[in-house]
Formats: structure tokens, C-alpha cells, sequence
């Protein structure tokens, strides 16, 4: 699930809806449905996703061989993952995993894997030297935003972002490409 979560952006309450019928395999493709806004989606996924998603349902067929429900992503009964349980495990493997709060308001949650997504995909087209603009309404697509604003909301926060933005602004007021 946390993997998933990294490499595709999905919200958590997408990731638990999926059905094992919504991972094509030989596309490289999950098909998100009827999500936020009663909107569906095709998911290109990387083919080293694919790969672990793949290795993942072979543990999880050899573990359960009759499935309790047709969910992709399955607790250690057999059943489709809670979201109050995600949280919960989320939150106790940061810990673990040494990842602290900054602050009493300020703590690691689930959610900033989608986060962390969009600020990464920006990052990597502005290090590219891409039309950042033209390429926001695809993240914003992939993401299941109806707006590319509500895309740019999520960066707003990403120091390392603000500061490679404000450089192409200065070459470009410069008269610098």
C-alpha cells in the first residue's frame, strides 16, 4: 500500500477500492473508479510497479488462495484494507522508521505520499527544463483533479520547488531561456 501510494499519487481511499480486475498487467495500467468527483481514470504505472504489485499478489494468493473479497490490496484476513487502519499503521511505521513531528500540528500523515508525488513530478520537469505549465493539466489528469489549481495547491509548500521556479523566473527576466 505505502509503496503504491509513492510511485502513483493515488489517494488512500482509491488504493482501497481497487479490485485485483483493475490492475491490467500487460498495459501496466490501474483503472481507478468512480473516485472523487464521480470521476475514473486510467493509471500508467512503471513497469517496476507493475513488478512488485505482481510479486505482491503471488504472496497474497499463496496466503489466501480463497479470496474473502476481489480487492487488490487485502489485510492479513483476507479483507479489503480499512482506512482507520491505514492511518493507524502509517503513523506507527514513521515512528519506527524514525520519521518524527516537527510539531504538535505538524506530523507525518499518509496523505503526503500524494503530496510528495506532485512536488517530485514537478521538481523532475523543471529539472528537465520542461513547459512546467503546459505539463500541469496531465498531473493534474493523472492526479483525478478537476482543476489544475487544485494541483497547484500542492506545491505551494515545497521549499526546493518554490526556489527552482524562482530561478527560471529570474533567467526568464533576464532574457535568458
Amino acid at each position: 500500500m505505502i509503496g503504491l501510494l509513492t510511485v502513483s499519487g493515488l489517494r488512500v481511499g482509491e488504493a482501497i477500492a481497487l479490485d485485483s480486475a483493475d490492475l491490467d498487467i500487460d498495459s501496466e495500467l490501474l483503472v481507478v473508479r468512480q473516485t472523487k468527483f464521480d470521476k475514473s481514470r486510467l493509471v500508467p504505472l512503471h513497469p517496476s510497479t507493475i513488478e512488485a504489485l505482481r510479486r505482491y499478489m503471488d504472496l497474497r494468493d499463496r496466503t489466501r488462495p480463497r479470496p474473502v473479497c476481489p480487492a487488490l490490496l487485502v489485510s492479513s484476513t483476507g479483507a479489503r484494507l480499512l482506512h482507520s487502519n491505514i492511518g493507524l499503521t502509517f503513523t506507527r511505521l514513521a515512528g519506527q522508521a524514525g520519521i518524527t513531528r516537527r510539531s504538535a500540528t505538524c506530523r507525518p500523515r499518509i496523505h503526503d505520499l500524494r503530496h510528495g508525488f506532485a512536488v517530485s513530478t514537478v521538481l523532475d520537469w523543471y529539472r528537465e527544463d520542461a513547459d512546467v505549465a503546459a505539463m500541469m493539466p496531465r498531473l493534474s489528469t493523472y492526479l483525478g483533479h478537476t482543476d489544475p489549481k487544485h494541483t497547484y495547491w500542492y506545491l505551494s509548500a515545497a521549499p526546493e520547488l518554490m526556489a527552482l521556479a524562482g530561478q527560471r523566473l529570474d533567467a526568464h527576466l533576464a532574457g535568458h531561456p
